[in-house]
C-alpha cells in the first residue's frame, strides 16, 4: 500500500485499528523499539488473549509485523501503512490554515456565490456532468 495507492478499504482498516487507545500506544511503543509480545501485554496491563485480539486487528491493517526468533514473537511497526495514511492527510494540507483563516475563507466563499452551492456540491455537480 503506497501513499498514491491508498484505497478507501485501506484507509477505512487503518483508521479503525487507530481508533482505541491500546492500539494507539502499541503502535506508539513499537514505533520506539521492537517488542514481544508478553512484553506488550505486560506495558498496557493487558490479559495474553486481550493483546491478541489488539495485534491481530494491527495486523489486518498491516500496522505491524511479526518475527519470530527463538521461541520469542518480536513485532515491529510496518511503517508504510502509516506513510500511506500520512501521504492521505497531506493532500488536505494546501486547504489547512488556521480555523480562523479556514472559516474567513469560506464566507469568502460565500459572499462571491449568491447561489447557495458549496464547493463539495460545486465539485460533485462538475464531476457528474
Amino acid at each position: 500500500m503506497t501513499a498514491s495507492s491508498v484505497t478507501r478499504d485501506d484507509l477505512d482498516t487503518v483508521l479503525a485499528a487507530l481508533a482505541n487507545a491500546h492500539r494507539r500506544a502499541i503502535v506508539h511503543a513499537l514505533g520506539l523499539q521492537p517488542y514481544s509480545i508478553s512484553q506488550l501485554a505486560e506495558l498496557r496491563d493487558l490479559s495474553l488473549p486481550a493483546i491478541h485480539k489488539h495485534l491481530a486487528i494491527l495486523e489486518n491493517a498491516r500496522l505491524i509485523r511479526r518475527r519470530k526468533t527463538g521461541r520469542t514473537t518480536y513485532l515491529t511497526l510496518e511503517r508504510q501503512s502509516l506513510r500511506s495514511l500520512q501521504g492521505w492527510l497531506a493532500g488536505f494540507h494546501p486547504y489547512w490554515g488556521t480555523d480562523a483563516e479556514s472559516l474567513a475563507n469560506y464566507e469568502e466563499f460565500l459572499a462571491g456565490n449568491p447561489s447557495g452551492t458549496t464547493p463539495t456540491t460545486s465539485i460533485a455537480n462538475e464531476e457528474s456532468s
